[in-house]
């Protein structure tokens, strides 16, 4: 848990009145990056037999398959990364994912305006995907191994930047807008928001995931988050809100006195006073 660790070592060299929970260091998860070649496992048939004779390569040469295509296919590696959900697996391809912000799809209806995303769920036993800036991330149902679920979905991966498709087919789709300061905004959601998206994203985003910011009670002086991601579902997401973000949130703004973290499919206006 790399990301949020960052955070609360950072946290702890401002302040000695906060400090990290007893258990964090038990968060700490080794990140074993896996690379697979598209060369050796995804080329066309007639790729492989061109090794064999010469005739082969005189029919790949005079074939209709274009020569990028070949060439993007031989040079692509995807990494993979485990992040504190077990559920929850990165996949870097090398190459940027979102240019801007962060995408959540948490179930196949959210993720038809976005072919990658949209693919992906058609594996069976993807239950959510997310985009970052260079990463996706993939969870899992029980029911399924990444044994079986990772080499489908690196073959999906593959096909979707061959095929030069957009990441998403409305072009005006981008990030959430969660974090924008408006200008109506009081002066505590705007440093609210303001280290959300500049101190405790970046950390959040390390381990796989994102955070929503849905709002803040001005009586009681909780915020609401929403995790997404790998952060989605994970168990040790408790200990992130509470001694993470919530630490940081309450060292730097002084209305704040607690966070709460918000649940796919909650209504709204369960708090006890105005959001902000």
């Amino acid at each position: 848990m790399k990301g949020i660790t960052r955070l609360l070592n950072s946290l702890a060299r401002r302040t000695a009145s906060v400090t990290c929970a007893p258990s964090c260091s038990s968060l700490l998860i080794s990140h074993r990056p896996l690379f697979i070649s598209a060369a050796a496992t995804h080329l066309p048939t007639s790729l492989l037999d061109s090794r064999t004779t010469n005739t082969s390569r005189n029919s790949l040469r005079s074939s209709s398959l274009p020569l990028n295509w070949i060439v993007q296919r031989r040079t692509m590696f995807i990494q993979t990364q485990s992040t504190p959900n077990p559920s929850s697996l990165m996949f870097n391809p090398g190459k940027p994912v979102m240019e801007v912000g962060s995408a959540d799809f948490p179930n196949s209806r959210s993720a038809m305006g976005s072919p990658l995303a949209k693919d992906i769920f058609a594996i069976d036993g993807v239950v959510r995907v997310f985009f970052g800036s260079d990463f996706v991330t993939v969870t899992k149902s029980d029911d399924v191994t990444w044994d079986v679920l990772k080499p489908e979905i690196f073959a999906v991966i593959m096909d979707f930047y061959s095929s030069g498709q957009p990441l998403f087919l409305d072009s005006q789709a981008t990030a959430a807008k969660d974090t924008a300061i408006h200008e109506d905004d009081s002066e505590t959601v705007a440093m609210i928001k303001e280290l959300l998206e500049t101190r405790i994203r970046p950390s959040v985003q390390d381990d796989g995931g994102d955070i929503e910011y849905c709002g803040f009670d001005t009586e009681t002086g909780i915020v609401k988050l929403r995790m997404q991601g790998a952060c989605s579902g994970c168990p040790s997401s408790s200990v992130t809100l509470k001694s993470g973000i919530e630490n940081m949130l309450m060292h730097y703004v002084s209305e704040v006195k607690g966070v709460e973290q918000e649940f796919d499919g909650e209504e709204e206006g369960t708090s006890s006073g105005p959001m902000e």
